[in-house]
């Protein structure tokens, strides 16, 4: 039996993906690999592998430990990703972005949950030989297809009538995830159910938090923001929506277009390089605010449109299932133990 280590703290935090992520993993790991994979959180006894999910400083000082075994670093972010996410000092800044850094050289092994991002690692200075790619995941237990009649029931619970055309955003409200963009949409178009779930998951150091404090404060009458969901619930709200919109401009392998998806919800993003690397085909493609409009009143006035992106996303659905990806983090980690012996 291998032991693997894990060490994070992605879940204390509610809202990112980067715990959905994690935990995503570790659920599947447990379910069917309890007998090959001896797996302990945040412990720091003697391990054959350590992987990594978040860069906490006595995570970096246990790299040096040689009970760690061979360590495996997760990147969910680069440096250059947190730019419109948090506002630190010029100093400062600097200072982590270099630490970032530091801590995947110290890695034996980094997973990367976005092919775009290895060339990236390796302009930073990395082993393009040592980095490895394997996607994000979401458990279709978690997230499926509800029935009609539980679909009404949430939509009465929640004041939002049968024939509401509902437009569901979800994620962090920051810049980078295009929160000014679905905000102008539900402004201009008053007919139309807008709803975001997601808030401040880092609190005042939010970059733009008091701009973005005031436009929930005054929302329009046809938007929601719903606050920070529990992952359970995030399901209903990707099940009532006719169309899943995030406006983002730079992701790595959001969770929240993987749980939509999931859920059958037809999906309309921003396109991004990073985007058609991983579920080109799958989604409608936006380049700007003027074509998601476009594109919401063509689909609110002709529904075939959406039952197409439906059942594009039942394909990327079983592509990034879990039978796929348990077998390639089965191989992986034994490929990964195979090297220290």
């Amino acid at each position: 039996m291998i032991k693997i280590a894990m060490f994070s703290t992605a879940d204390k935090v509610a809202g990112q993906g980067v715990g959905s992520a994690y935990l995503e993993l570790i659920n599947l790991l447990n379910e069917r690999f309890k007998d090959d994979f001896d797996i302990t959180i945040n412990d720091y006894s003697k391990s054959d592998l350590s992987h990594y999910h978040t860069i906490n400083f006595p995570f970096y000082l246990s790299t040096f430990s040689k009970k760690r075994g061979r360590k495996i670093g997760y990147v969910h972010f680069l440096p250059e990703t947190l730019e419109g996410s948090i506002k630190l000092p010029y100093l400062i800044k600097k200072v982590f972005y270099k630490y970032v850094i530091s801590f995947y050289k110290r890695m034996d092994q980094i997973v990367v949950v976005n092919p775009t991002f290895i060339d990236k690692l390796v302009n930073h200075g990395l082993d393009r030989s040592k980095i490895k790619y394997i996607p994000n995941f979401v458990s279709t237990e978690n997230f499926y297809h509800k029935t009609e009649a539980q679909k009404l029931k949430f939509r009465k619970e929640n004041n939002l009538k049968p024939d509401d055309f509902i437009v569901f955003g979800n994620g962090q409200v920051q810049e980078r995830k295009g929160i000014d963009d679905f905000y102008q949409l539900a402004l201009d178009n008053p007919d139309i159910k807008f709803i975001w779930a997601g808030g401040f998951s880092f609190g005042r150091i939010t970059d733009g938090y008091d701009r973005y404090k005031n436009m929930i404060d005054n929302a329009p009458k046809n938007m929601i923001f719903t606050g920070i969901v529990d992952r359970n619930d995030l399901v209903n709200y990707y099940n009532i929506c006719d169309i899943f919109l995030l406006p983002s401009y730079d992701e790595l392998f959001p969770m929240s277009v993987l749980e939509a998806f999931s859920c059958g919800a037809p999906v309309l993003l921003r396109d991004l390089e990073l985007y058609q690397a991983i579920i080109s085909g799958y989604y409608h493609p936006a380049s700007d605010r003027s074509e998601m409009e476009d594109f919401i009143k063509k689909a609110k006035k002709d529904r075939s449109l959406l039952e197409v992106l439906k059942k594009e996303s039942d394909v990327a659905t079983k592509r990034y299932s879990q039978d796929n990806l348990s077998k390639i983090w089965y191989d992986f980690y034994n490929e990964q133990y195979n090297l220290t012996r």
